[in-house]
């Protein structure tokens, strides 16, 4: 009987750290280009530096990227084959929670210093959307676009980890037509 009870709690503690920690992702690509060309990327630091974020966020992202081409076989180069921007948005999302009771003071139970509608839960979450693009360097042209959208860390310690998880999911997507 004690199980009984205590099942449901667990189930609905696990989807809402499952919710907490997803990230959406998407991926587009150019269906003419042929990615078993590339083999070597840099950063593209006009691109980058438009990203509004800060630069320590910015570091974050870039090792991140770093890291996933790197297991994907990428090799950094002066002359790549391929040029990696960034673009980021982000939203603050204020969620209000209205809880009104049935009831108005009257009736079972009435408390004649009661009367009022219930009560007002207000949260807010910050969240990102990180794009990963992919550029031919030849042809100076988009090949790859990964996007990622996910709630931020807050506690700084978090944000690397946060991102890692973040640029890898994105990167989960490229090549086209070789996602896990």
């Amino acid at each position: 009987m004690k199980f009984l009870k205590i099942t449901p709690v667990l189930l609905l503690f696990a989807v809402l750290l499952s919710s907490c920690s997803s990230v959406r992702v998407a991926s587009d690509f150019d269906r003419e280009a042929d990615f078993t060309n590339y083999g070597t990327y840099a950063f593209f630091k006009p691109g980058i530096d438009k990203a509004e974020i800060s630069d320590l966020d910015k570091k974050r992202i870039l090792r991140a990227i770093e890291t996933e081409m790197q297991k994907k076989g990428f090799t950094k180069s002066e002359d790549p084959d391929l040029l990696v921007s960034i673009f980021t948005k982000t939203n603050e999302n204020i969620n209000i929670y209205n809880n009104v009771y049935p009831y108005w003071g009257y009736g079972w139970g009435w408390n004649p210093w009661y009367w009022g509608s219930g009560f007002n839960t207000v949260s807010s979450t910050s969240e990102g959307t990180l794009y990963i693009d992919l550029i031919d360097s030849a042809d100076k042209e988009l090949v790859w676009q990964g996007m990622g959208t996910a709630a931020l860390a807050r506690e700084v310690n978090k944000k690397q980890e946060r991102i890692n998880e973040i640029v890898s999911k994105i990167m989960e997507k490229y090549p086209p037509g070789m996602e896990k």
